[in-house]
């Protein structure tokens, strides 16, 4: 299949890896010429250091030429642009796969329903789960879901990525899919304020348990599946984001607990991991939806409040005792 990956940083040329080594025609677009330029070299230094890359795949900077006969389209956009570059795409009549982990700021939607309003959610998939770009680049084994309205679709997309290390199941809760790889990220720098704090692997299980919970709530009030919480894109991603070194969200926090600002910590790495605009959007979903979110209440008043993290724990461990949900 005539495949387009749109975003060369980290997972979109991870994915655009493995869809090249499965025979697909993939294109990789992005808007910097530097960097496309030195992976048409096999490397990707910035994102994925020491990596080997095919160099038979095309790059291309100009958009449209990028997206011209394309069959699929895969989306690596962060968040905060995904609505500008998705815009593009208006009238293609390809399949379209999100694979970022977000929650629009403005509206509380994922990014399958910005892109259901260029295209009908038959055509519409996302992909996620636990996953680190990286080790999916590597070939170590991993294992996703892929999610759509549209069974056949989801299986479409599900061929296009299987292999022997990366193993695709499915699912048509596509919401359920997004919310929970988005609202894991802020649950991770949680877990990292934890880490910061200096907190044991008791205080860290009970914050990802209760979590999940708190996730399960609020996409379910979003018109998710409750189950889906439990499977790869909720409790799996939950997991490995909360306890990898590897993870960003989770350093972001573990930074905050050892007393770090946020203004030093922009100042270090301006492009800062998603949980941080997430909390913001979770924070907000949750007030419009009325739905008790704890542990996502205390991480933004962390972030943007300049909430102390003690202050936050003890805030969050002395509410009003209640049953377990």
């Amino acid at each position: 299949m005539r495949i387009t990956v749109l975003g060369a940083g980290a997972w979109g040329t991870a994915l655009a890896k493995i869809l090249q080594e499965n025979g697909n025609v993939v294109t990789l677009w992005d808007k910097n010429a530097v960097l496309l330029e030195e992976i048409q070299r096999g490397r990707n230094e910035r994102y994925l250091s020491g990596v080997a890359l095919p160099t038979d795949w095309k790059t291309q900077t100009d958009f449209t030429k990028a997206i011209g006969g394309a069959e699929c389209v895969l989306l690596a956009i962060p968040s905060q642009a995904f609505r500008e570059v998705s815009g593009k795409l208006k009238g293609h009549p390809g399949i379209f796969v999100s694979v970022t982990k977000g929650i629009e700021f403005e509206t509380g939607v994922t990014m399958s329903r910005i892109l259901r309003e260029l295209a009908p959610a038959d055509r519409v998939a996302a992909l996620s789960g636990p996953s680190f770009a990286r080790e999916v680049a590597l070939g170590i084994p991993t294992t996703v879901v892929c999610a759509c309205k549209s069974d056949g679709t989801a299986k479409t997309v599900q061929g296009l990525f299987h292999r022997p290390e990366f193993r695709i199941y499915r699912s048509t809760d596509i919401l359920g899919v997004e919310y929970g790889g988005a609202l894991k990220n802020v649950i991770a720098v949680g877990a990292g304020v934890s880490d910061g704090l200096g907190y044991g692997d008791n205080t860290k299980a009970g914050l990802v348990t209760r979590a999940l919970s708190e996730l399960r709530r609020l996409g379910v009030a979003c018109g998710a599946q409750p189950e889906t919480f439990a499977g790869l894109s909720g409790l799996g991603d939950l997991m490995l984001t909360c306890f990898s070194k590897q993870s960003r969200n989770r350093d972001l926090g573990e930074r905050l607990g050892r007393g770090e600002t946020m203004a030093a910590i922009q100042a270090s790495h301006p492009k800062l991991a998603e949980g941080y605009p997430t909390a913001r959007s979770a924070h907000r979903l949750a007030n419009e939806k009325q739905v008790a979110t704890p542990i996502i209440d205390e991480v933004y008043a962390m972030l943007y409040e300049g909430k102390e993290p003690k202050k936050a724990v003890y805030d969050l461990i002395s509410r009003a005792f209640k049953a377990e949900d």
